[in-house]
């Protein structure tokens, strides 16, 4: 794969980027007009694979938050034609990689000195290239150790790259009006902070330390002395990605109940103890190592769960929606989902559609040992998926809907049940308790 010795970072210049992609997506939907015109079968399939494809060649060479983008749409399998998610899903492991020049002049930059003068060895082509950053092997007095570099210019160009996205995202999920800034700030904020590694480095280390009595997890040691605002050096962790791990095992293999319980407690520990957690569940940030142990990595975003939002959201995975009608409904003003402004229809729709999404969604919680490999489950998240896509109601109301922490807390639980759903894991829902009472 070629390496880049650039990367744009003015908007104008990522702007110019994604012109040219449009203009290649109109060609495309000429020449399936043209298919389409003459009945050729399959000619959607080729139109969905080639847009994606251009999308996502435009997106790997911006890097940073505009890869970013197609990452998180990779893990949103209900809601993409399978080419978007085929070809986005590349973004978690395969981008090209800086040039070997540019990570010298990185490092030298924020580390003081040239790679050789600081590592025993320094592999010149790095091992993993994603959205953020790239990761090369060291070694360091007989110990291996992995080097993540930032792409220069990341944190610069993250106001541009959600400029050029916001009138996209506001058509996508029918957002209007100036309240709308506070979703996008939300990103924003996340986004910047996933730029700081040496605040990913402090977050690794404590969830690391917090989470270490939780049984088959494990963390890399961290090292500040190798590490800056722009550099990660951690010990190198052998193991395959989960990803790859999960395609290759037969269902129900007692390993995969074991990682998915792992999983499940691990998370469920941070959110309802820790009140912060690992915001970002998709399969290229956890390993599986060769004694079938959960490694964790990249701390980057973290989502802190304050009390206003924890309470009411959680409230409802115990509450008897039919029996308690009225203290539904406050929670759904807590949690910003019914708004003071609405139409009696407005609120009839919206108390019907979330009363439905939180039966779906908080149904693990509800057993006291779940299957995520129930095709039943992952059905009627399907046709949830689908009624919020399609519905034309939905399109004519007011979308602002929900509190900005609902973005990072329902990604975190649609990552967790999508990786075990790809174990096809049954886990005890109350096991992670035991770790803080």
């Amino acid at each position: 794969m070629k390496s880049l010795d650039h990367i744009p970072t003015h908007k104008i210049a990522r702007a110019g980027n994604l012109v040219t992609t449009g203009i290649k997506l109109g060609g495309n939907y000429l020449k399936y007009y043209g298919e389409k015109a003459l009945n050729l079968d399959g000619s959607r399939d080729r139109l969905d694979e080639e847009n994606a494809k251009d999308i996502y060649n435009s997106l790997k060479t911006l890097k940073g938050s505009a890869l970013k983008v197609a990452q998180m749409l990779s893990m949103e399998k209900n809601l993409l034609p399978r080419a978007y998610v085929d070809q986005f899903s590349l973004s978690q492991f395969s981008v090209p990689p800086l040039s070997w020049p540019l990570v010298k002049k990185m490092i030298t930059k924020y580390l003081g000195q040239k790679p050789e003068l600081i590592f025993d060895t320094f592999a010149t082509q790095s091992n993993y290239a994603a959205s953020i950053g790239q990761v090369h092997e060291a070694t360091k007095d007989g110990k291996k150790l992995a080097v993540k570099i930032q792409y220069p210019g990341v944190a610069d160009s993250i106001k541009s790259d959600l400029s050029i996205v916001k009138p996209i995202a506001l058509r996508m999920f029918n957002l209007k009006g100036q309240d709308t800034d506070k979703y996008f700030k939300e990103v924003e904020n996340k986004l910047m902070e996933e730029t700081d590694y040496r605040l990913e480095l402090q977050q690794s280390q404590w969830i690391g330390e917090q989470c270490k009595e939780i049984p088959y997890l494990k963390f890399p040691t961290y090292y500040p002395e190798y590490s800056s605002e722009k550099i990660l050096t951690m010990d190198w962790m052998e193991g395959s990605h989960l990803s790859e791990f999960s395609s290759s095992q037969k269902p129900d293999q007692p390993m995969n109940h074991r990682l998915g319980q792992t999983l499940w407690d691990f998370y469920m520990f941070q959110i309802h103890h820790l009140k912060k957690v690992h915001a970002d569940p998709h399969p290229g940030n956890f390993l599986i190592d060769d004694s079938y142990n959960l490694v964790a990595l990249d701390f980057g975003c973290v989502k802190i769960i304050p009390d206003e939002f924890y309470h009411p959201y959680f409230e409802l995975a115990n509450l008897k929606i039919e029996d308690n009608p009225k203290r539904f409904q406050e929670i759904l003003y807590q949690l910003e989902i019914l708004r003071t402004d609405d139409t009696a229809e407005e609120v009839i729709y919206f108390t019907a559609l979330f009363g439905r999404m939180i039966k779906v969604l908080t149904l693990p919680f509800t057993q006291k040992e779940f299957d995520f490999g129930d095709a039943v489950f992952w059905d009627e998240i399907n046709r949830l998926s689908e009624t919020l896509s399609s519905d034309q109601r939905l399109r004519k109301m007011n979308g602002n809907r929900g509190s900005k922490h609902f973005i990072y807390i329902n990604r975190t639980f649609f990552g967790l049940y999508s990786l075990l759903n790809d174990l096809k894991a049954k886990v005890q829902t109350e096991s992670y308790q035991k770790y803080y009472t």
